[in-house]
């Protein structure tokens, strides 16, 4: 329950020597009947909110203004007995836990935010309304005389990420980047505006600000080098949150609590896509499959670009519904593909053409946005000229969804939505909630919505799958997985994927990935493919994508670009229970499956600006090779593990940067000593998966003494598998105990999940010389121990509804 209290005290808490908005006074402090603090100033009125106690939220609310409550971004309630307030001297406090509290001094005005007693960031003039910058800048037909603004202070030393996907290096400071999605066709090394945006500010201090206002303006991290953050918008909410943790993954997990956790994906999900753009027929499609089955490179899901419902590329946008002279039997093209365990995916865009079959209808139905004097808005762009489908009336929003819903029970499994930013919107387009200006950096977010509430009244018991190129904060939550844009294929190209994967995992956005071997561009460079598919084993999807001039399938490249792409294949389907277990932990808790290496070594100031070398998950490393030629790199092995080169088992210690020597069949990787990685059997589908065999791989090391990892498995299909109590997670520890080895495994089984037996290939690395003694449970086995590679393997049988013990002696 809220309470103040009055006192005074010798020591008043320190504030930031910058000091707020000279011209704002303080006028009065209240606790509101439902206990929501507030303070009135000579300006406006600033309310305060705590979610939990690591995350709370300001709002600035001026004089003459209602409050607009609506979040496009939040879905937690506040806590209303979140805060406990006292006063001090001239500072009032508002705490939620020993740990974190806002700070409101009266004179000078300021607001500040400390957390574990250190000053984390404080408001510098707050908000204000400026009328020197104009927004130009964000879109070329928009000049804004007047915008309004939300100023911080920031220490000289902290490093700044968020805003969205860029390509400018990990430290985003000094940049004042634009709040608009905009695609950046054939971008490189360097993008400050690309189609996914967000509104959110990450500190090397471990904190975040999320500002929670939908429409178009600026992200300003400190462009005149004064110390100074400044928030920038047309309109709407002054409200932002502040998070913070004790982890870089709990800021995560909080945030995605704040804004929502991703549902887990079709098992499939994680295989190869065929893609390209595009598969002009039918006959075309299943050749294409039946050309990768041919030769042995496995496949899930096939991508059908816009060819699927018009001949040509322009004129026929809108269609959405197959166009049957290329495609003459869809439903039967369906159901040979799935009888190949392949999933179908089709382009689907928010524009219909003035052209396309759907013109009329759409027209008639009302579902356009408008102009200024209420007809369908149209406006020209490179597909024809075009009118954009409302999703902010209902009348939009229910006959979208009702396309997909039928294309869905056609037998259509996962959706890409294209063009979403949406690609062109001029700002006098008007939609039934607002201008264009207004919705535009939501609209990808709220479609995604639409198409995931499609998908599961479609079918309630089916995973959606909706790749996306735009979207907002929060999006996660509907189940989105973008990719970086028509990024250029060129080695420029390829650069910036790592670093633009962290930053959005960093974000709430788990699943961005790459076009794999480049998007833009004629290049035809075996190479530069070869190692940014090997990149791809590693990134959330494996989805290789591009221009049909060069071919984007392994299956119609050269012999040795196809033997060595089909290698990092085979590789990602091992991987798979690895993986899958990433999107679990994902869903759960928030952690991004690719993962700085700060997050690693917090403290660590020279990993801050670093992502040439990643985590994948909690215990494998991975050094992409981003340069033409390389015959070596340097790689930054993380402090206080030694790590295993899953090639060769050489041992790398922990806390240097080695030079090692490139391999063209695959990339530096390497395995965190006592970490256990699952490894399914080959297979040429997940389909083929069958999580009752599978090999576990121990990398067994003296320095780690005791080590435990959990595993999640599930049926890969059903919906809310947790909550059903239809899942299983095993259980995996080592510990040394003398001259002995001891391996346990459990269980924990969700009530409606069948605890059956599992049949374990269990590999334990780095055993110096053959083991005395074996036992697994009372049995005493042999093994198979290999001098070579010093390593043991057993093959153990499981019953998953006890627990199972093997114990292994050393030999001297």
């Amino acid at each position: 329950m809220n309470r103040i209290i009055f006192y005074t005290v010798l020591a008043l808490l320190s504030v930031s020597i910058s000091a707020q908005n000279y011209e704002r006074t303080f006028e009065s402090f209240s606790i509101s009947e439902k206990g929501e603090p507030s303070v009135k100033v000579n300006d406006g009125t600033y309310l305060f909110s705590a979610y939990t106690p690591d995350i709370v939220e300001t709002t600035f609310l001026p004089n003459g203004e209602k409050l607009d409550g609506q979040s496009h971004a939040v879905i937690k309630t506040p806590n209303v007995s979140g805060f406990e307030a006292t006063e001090r001297g001239k500072d009032i406090i508002l705490r939620t836990s020993n740990d974190f509290y806002i700070t409101i001094s009266k004179s000078p005005f300021q607001i500040s935010y400390y957390y574990k007693e250190e000053l984390i960031i404080s408001e510098k003039r707050g908000y204000f309304i400026s009328n020197h910058e104009s927004m130009d800048l964000v879109k070329d037909n928009i000049v804004a005389e007047q915008t309004e603004k939300i100023e911080f202070n920031l220490t000289e030393d902290e490093v700044l990420y968020g805003g969205g996907a860029r390509a400018l290096g990990m430290n985003r400071r000094g940049y004042r980047l634009p709040l608009f999605n905009r695609a950046h066709y054939g971008y490189q090394t360097h993008s400050e505006l690309m189609n996914y945006t967000m509104p959110i500010v990450v500190s090397s201090k471990k904190y975040m600000i999320h500002f929670d206002n939908a429409p178009i303006g600026y992200l300003d991290l400190d462009s005149k080098k004064d110390n100074t953050l400044t928030y920038e918008t047309i309109s709407g909410r002054k409200t932002y949150q502040v998070i913070v943790g004790e982890s870089w993954y709990d800021l995560i997990e909080n945030y995605t609590d704040l804004t929502g956790k991703q549902p887990m994906l079709p098992r499939w999900a994680l295989g190869n896509f065929s893609s390209r753009f595009g598969y002009h027929s039918q006959k075309e499609t299943i050749e294409t499959i039946g050309k990768f089955r041919e030769e042995e490179i496995p496949v899930d899901a096939i991508i059908l670009d816009l060819y699927w419902f018009g001949k040509e590329v322009k004129g026929t946008m809108g269609n959405l519904e197959f166009f049957r002279d290329s495609f003459p039997n869809p439903k039967q093209m369906v159901s040979d593909l799935r009888a190949s365990n392949v999933e179908t995916m089709l382009i689907t865009e928010p524009f219909i053409l003035t052209t396309s079959n759907r013109w009329d209808e759409a027209v008639e139905k009302n579902i356009l946005a408008k102009d200024s004097v209420g007809n369908p808005a149209t406006y020209n762009f490179y597909f024809g000229n075009t009118g954009i489908i409302d999703i902010y009336d209902n009348k939009g929003y229910n006959w979208f969804k009702g396309i997909y819903k039928e294309l869905t029970n056609f037998g259509i499994t996962g959706f890409w939505g294209d063009l979403g930013e949406p690609e062109v919107h001029p700002s006098w387009v008007q939609h039934a909630t607002g201008s264009a200006d207004e919705v535009h950096n939501i609209y990808g977010h709220d479609w995604a919505r639409l198409v995931q509430e499609a998908s599961l009244e479609a079918k309630p018991n089916q995973r959606p799958f909706i790749l996306m190129r735009a979207g907002y904060s929060g999006s996660q939550r509907y189940g989105i997985v973008p990719w970086t844009g028509d990024v250029s294929r060129s080695w420029g190209g390829l650069q910036p994927q790592p670093e633009i994967s962290l930053q959005m995992g960093m974000q709430g956005i788990a699943y961005m990935h790459s076009d794999l071997g480049g998007f833009a561009g004629a290049n035809l460079d075996d190479e530069l493919y070869v190692r940014w598919l090997q990149y791809g084993a590693f990134q959330p999807i494996y989805r290789p994508h591009a221009q049909e001039d060069v071919a984007s399938e392994p299956v119609f490249r050269s012999e040795k670009a196809k033997r060595l792409a089909n290698y990092a294949i085979q590789m990602r389907y091992r991987m798979l229970p690895y993986n899958y277990n990433l999107m679990a932990m994902n869903h759960m808790e928030g952690a991004p499956l690719m993962r700085p290496l700060f997050f690693e070594e917090p403290e660590n100031e020279d990993l801050f600006e670093y992502s040439k070398t990643y985590l994948w998950g909690q215990d494998i490393l991975v050094s992409p090779v981003l340069e033409a030629g390389k015959k070596e790199q340097e790689v930054y092995f993380p402090k206080d593990s030694n790590w295993f080169d899953i090639e060769s088992d050489e041992i790398m210690e922990g806390g240097q940067t080695k030079t090692v020597k490139l391999n063209e069949a695959f990339i530096p990787v390497y395995v965190r000593a006592g970490a256990f990685i699952p490894l399914a059997k080959p297979m040429q589908s997940t389909k083929d998966y069958d999580d009752s065999t599978f090999q576990l791989q121990y990398y067994h090391d003296k320095t780690v003494l005791e080590s435990e990892r959990e595993f999640y498995f599930d049926d890969g299909k059903t919906v809310n598998a947790i909550e059903k109590g239809q899942y299983q997670i095993l259980e995996f520890e080592a510990e040394i105990e003398g001259r002995w080895l001891e391996i346990d495994l459990e269980a924990d089984t969700g009530n409606d999940y069948l605890a059956g037996a599992k049949t374990i290939e269990l590999t334990i690395h780095n055993i110096q010389n053959q083991p005395k003694r074996i036992k697994i449970g009372k049995e005493k086995v042999n093994g198979t121990y290999n001098s070579k590679y010093k390593t043991l393997t057993l093959n153990v049988v499981w019953d998953t509804s006890e627990e199972k013990e093997i114990r292994v002696k050393f030999g001297k």
